[in-house]
């Protein structure tokens, strides 16, 4: 098999600001981008999901029409006042299939408009169209940082080329690393994307999974690369420094 290589690291994951009431919908859209290898902050509420775009959360959007509070349109109308020409790419994900609506979706500056029920692949093409048309580049389906390849399009992980058995979870986290090294991931953030906000996970259920990723994926200094705790907040991918390099350049981090 042969996966993408570099000794920079690999590129952040681009982030999909995803607005939908129905959780079953919600919970299956997420899982296609997830895997598919897109950083998904999925919302159930319009004026929630305008104020993170505005703070220059999203590479995309995509928006459901129907919701309580403010519709998808309505939502569209906001981030046109807000940000110009800086709207990130808006893909409507909708049962309305008249005519009109698409008509009105499209001219009040809407990239695309998919109607429901939703085909993972044609989604994930619309997706990967209204993105390069943008400039923005597609997540990495292969990536390698040091000893440890990853395949995500088949969420498959190996170690010094032998396979890792990881839960479910544990690949969600591992890919998320892997694809955000050096971006704090908050304990709240991880919960949210990973846990889909259930209420019944708390924040130790996430250290436990991540103790067990760093063992199972080597994630020690003498590795190169380590899985840092930052007290209070979450946890960093970096790479294991000497004490003659220079200070670290940090990228934001990604919160809830």
């Amino acid at each position: 098999m042969t996966f993408f290589s570099s000794t920079v690291p690999p590129t952040l994951a681009l982030r999909i600001a995803y607005l939908e009431d129905d959780p079953l919908i919600a919970h299956e859209v997420s899982d296609w981008l997830r895997e598919a290898g897109y950083d998904v902050q999925h919302y159930t509420d319009g004026q929630e999901f305008a104020r993170a775009v505005e703070r220059g959360g999203a590479d995309a959007c995509l928006l459901d029409w129907m919701l309580p509070g403010l519709s998808g349109p309505d939502v569209l109308c906001r981030l046109r006042l807000q940000l110009g020409a800086n709207v990130p790419p808006v893909i409507f994900l909708t049962g309305r299939n008249a005519e009109t609506d698409v008509v009105q979706a499209l001219e009040s500056g809407a990239d695309d408009y998919l109607v429901k029920p939703l085909s993972r692949p044609v989604l994930l093409a619309r997706l990967q169209a209204v993105l390069r048309r943008s400039g923005s580049t597609l997540p990495a389906a292969r990536l390698r940082l040091g000893e440890i390849e990853a395949d995500c399009s088949r969420r498959q992980i190996f170690v010094q080329g032998e396979r890792v058995e990881l839960t479910d979870r544990e690949t969600d986290l591992a890919l998320h690393f892997l694809q955000n090294v050096n971006r704090l991931l908050t304990r709240d953030f991880l919960i949210q994307t990973i846990w889909g906000l259930r209420p019944e996970v708390e924040t130790r259920t996430v250290d436990v999974h991540v103790s067990a990723l760093r063992r199972k994926l080597r994630l020690q200094p003498e590795s190169g690369w380590r899985l840092v705790s930052v007290y209070g907040r979450g946890y960093r991918l970096e790479r294991a420094r000497s004490a003659d390099e220079g200070p670290q350049t940090v990228p934001p981090e990604l919160d809830d």
